[in-house]
């Protein structure tokens, strides 16, 4: 009897191994998994995994960031692991990728030389603060990434940080953001080159040093600079993929709008940031009165914007939720007292929208924005993606505005209004400017007027600045991108271009994995610092009597099996 139980024991074994491996044959050739998380984060998007498959040659991944860490970049360091593992499982060779400590091993002057290298790749260090036997020690990391696939490479940002949010936060921010941060460098990558943005000039706009930052930021993924509508040639638009033409000051010709009209109907991408009333807070300073009449400009773009579905009206938006400005409040031993105060016309608009461009992002700083009404056309659809808060306030143009407005107690009674939208998404085929119109003279490009457009994208700001950087007053040094001199804070703006420019440009609707959340689901610190001697108890001691229970069962029933 025992040798029979003996055969039938090997018989089970010899079952079992011949079962795991054909399991692992046929994992080798048909991958899959089950994720039981609810909101599915553990699973690989359909346009991620359609990137990766479609791979035609290796993609080099280098992740900086490895070495001790506190538990939270281990965390996203973690999770990137893990997420570049699945790439590598849909790929195959085509993913290789390393975790490197880019500064281990290297004297002083080598780490500066790093710092350098990096930062000319568009990767930044982040200084932490690292508890030690002896107090505080500052450590300095690169929460980023590479992705090189032949001559193009493409940093990633891994932190995604933002204003007001608690670190447990900004940790499930980055990570939720990391698959559409990897997917869009590879596919970026892959490409054969980065797409051309290109930022108007020759009526007014923003100069070269406004935008330096906003260039900058979009030079990681995008080949961006400065375009003449009156030079370029049909054979430079055709290059070009998103137009941006940022707070023009002058009245565009007929041939400058039949430009922006047949790039747009090819299927070009358009920018509109607009102000259509010049009011500037600079002009009221030097003022004597410090005050200035507030009145409509002259750009020559109703007909066309109208034309496509919008208008931009000419009016100023006073927003309760506002930032501040530096006023000279008084003088206290000779020397000028500055207090920083709300101006009503620098609203800072909170997204709450749902739209991946918007989502998750900060309050974006303004200066004195106009309210847009949209259009009913055929084929186009309008996404109102930010608007004012309902403490707003509308002002009809001309009109003086005055610094002394900032001594009156706003009535919040007087502010109580609907949210006034101040940028708008269009979507779908636009209609030709010139379709009823006389084609301007010298605008031969080369090609028959298209009159009606592919389906493309536009979006338009009713503020101009919205992209302006400050520049220092003492060396003329160039702020970065949303940050706010006065107040020393850092808005959204940035963000929000890197996001529009990205929705733009993306035709495989990559962009809506901005639309992924991982919810949060932390322990109750109060809790666990009143059951922390239950819990203690309950997980010392219940194992325990697991083992006893089992160890029992086994005794008695081994026992009753051999009794006989």
């Amino acid at each position: 009897m025992v040798n029979q139980q003996r055969k039938k024991d090997i018989l089970q074994l010899v079952i079992a191994l011949v079962a795991i491996v054909v399991l692992n044959i046929v994992s080798q050739y048909a991958f899959t998994r089950i994720d039981f998380t609810k909101e599915k984060r553990y699973t690989i998007s359909p346009i991620s995994i359609q990137i990766l498959e479609n791979l035609k040659a290796p993609v080099k991944i280098t992740v900086f960031l490895e070495g001790e860490f506190p538990s939270g970049f281990k965390r996203l360091r973690s999770a990137t692991k893990d997420l570049l593992i699945d790439y590598k499982a849909y790929a195959g060779e085509n993913i290789q990728f390393e975790f490197v400590n880019p500064l281990e091993g290297k004297n002083q002057q080598q780490q500066e030389e790093i710092y350098q290298e990096l930062a000319q790749k568009g990767i930044e260090p982040t200084n932490l603060s690292v508890k030690t036997e002896s107090g505080l020690s500052q450590k300095v990391i690169f929460p980023a990434a590479m992705v090189n696939s032949g001559s193009q490479s493409i940093p990633v940002s891994l932190l995604q940080n933002r204003i007001g949010i608690s670190p447990e936060e900004v940790l499930n921010n980055s990570i939720q953001n990391l698959e559409y941060a990897f997917s869009s460098a590879i596919k970026k990558a892959v490409s054969g080159g980065k797409p051309r943005v290109g930022f108007t000039e020759g009526n007014g706009e923003l100069d070269d040093l406004q935008l330096q930052d906003a260039m900058k930021s979009l030079a990681d993924g995008y080949e961006a600079g400065r375009i003449n509508l009156t030079d370029i040639t049909n054979e430079g638009l055709k290059k070009l993929k998103v137009m941006v033409i940022a707070k023009p000051e002058t009245g565009f010709s007929e041939l400058e709008k039949y430009k922006i009209d047949q790039f747009l109907m090819r299927g070009g991408k358009i920018i509109w940031t607009i102000d259509q009333v010049n009011a500037d807070l600079d002009s009221m300073r030097n003022g004597a009165r410090q005050e200035q009449l507030a009145f409509q400009k002259k750009l020559n773009l109703d007909d066309q914007l109208f034309t496509y579905g919008i208008r931009i009206n000419y009016d100023l938006v006073g927003d309760m939720n506002c930032a501040q400005i530096p006023v000279n409040v008084g003088t206290a031993g000779g020397q000028p007292q500055i207090q920083l105060v709300p101006w009503l016309f620098y609203p800072i608009i909170m997204p709450v929208s749902t739209h991946p461009m918007v989502k998750n992002l900060d309050g974006i700083k303004t200066e004195f924005i106009n309210t847009i009404d949209t259009i009913s056309v055929a084929n186009i659809r309008h996404t109102i993606l930010l608007t004012t808060s309902p403490f707003n306030r509308e002002l009809e143009t001309p009109n003086i505005i005055s610094l002394k407005m900032i001594e009156e107690t706003p009535d919040p009674k007087l502010f109580q209004s609907t949210p006034k939208p101040v940028c708008v998404l269009l979507e779908g085929k636009f209609k030709s400017n010139f379709v009823t119109q006389a084609i301007p003279e010298g605008a031969d490009l080369g090609t028959k007027t298209i009159n009606k457009s592919e389906f493309t994208k536009m979006l338009v700001f009713s503020d101009g600045d919205v992209f302006k950087s400050q520049v220092s007053g003492k060396d003329g040094s160039v702020f970065p991108l949303g940050y706010d001199k006065y107040s020393q804070q850092t808005y959204g703006n940035k963000t929000f271009l890197l996001n529009a420019v990205d929705y733009l440009t993306d035709d495989s609707g990559l962009i809506a994995l901005r639309s992924k959340e991982i919810k949060l689901r932390l322990l109750d610190k109060g809790k666990l610092v009143a059951d922390k001697v239950q819990w203690q108890l309950i997980n010392t001691l219940i194992p325990l009597f697991i083992l006893i229970f089992f160890g029992i069962f086994q005794h008695l029933y081994r026992k009753r099996k051999y009794a006989g």
